[in-house]
């Protein structure tokens, strides 16, 4: 039988939320451990035009958000850019995980060939519910995941490849 939509979108959506969390908590101890103002670490940038941690965080947060209202038709709540901390950014990704588990997977179910649309700084992307999930949701997810696990790599927390993937 082959993967129905939600399970396409929400297991993966929520395991990489939950490990981008858990890699926050490392990093809030090892600032901890080290005598490092966490600001260091939330504002840092892996190159000038690159996005800082913070925002890394809530856009894995608004990609997962947006999928899930857009392959639903529920209304997205709307988070303000507002997060200083690790534990602001830990009860953003909290809030998206809520949301998301709060969605009846039934209504994800179904949307493969949905019409989905929306404007960008780029122009107006048109997908179907499947390509939206498969090359632009999970593809921007993983990608601003991977950007914060490099930030915290590359300040010295101690992450490995698990701390990125999960365990089973």
């Amino acid at each position: 039988m082959p993967l129905s939509m939600s399970e396409t979108a929400v297991p993966p959506l929520l395991r990489a939320l939950s490990n981008l969390r858990a890699n926050l908590d490392k990093a809030a101890a090892h600032c901890m451990l080290h005598e490092i103002d966490e600001q260091v670490l939330v504002q840092f940038r892996l190159y000038p035009d690159m996005a800082p941690l913070s925002t890394q965080v809530q856009i894995a947060c608004d990609m997962s958000k947006g999928c899930v209202s857009r392959l639903s038709d529920s209304d997205r709540p709307s988070f303000e850019d507002e997060e200083k901390t690790f534990s602001e950014l830990q009860a953003r990704i909290d809030k998206t995980m809520e949301y998301i588990k709060g969605i009846a997977l039934e209504r994800i179910d179904g949307s493969e060939q949905k019409a989905i649309s929306f404007k960008t700084q780029a122009g107006e992307l048109k997908f179907s519910g499947q390509q939206y999930l498969q090359y632009f949701v999970l593809p921007n997810v993983y990608f601003h995941c991977t950007m914060a696990y490099a930030i915290l790599r590359h300040n010295g927390v101690t992450l490995g490849k698990t701390d990125f993937i999960g365990r089973p």
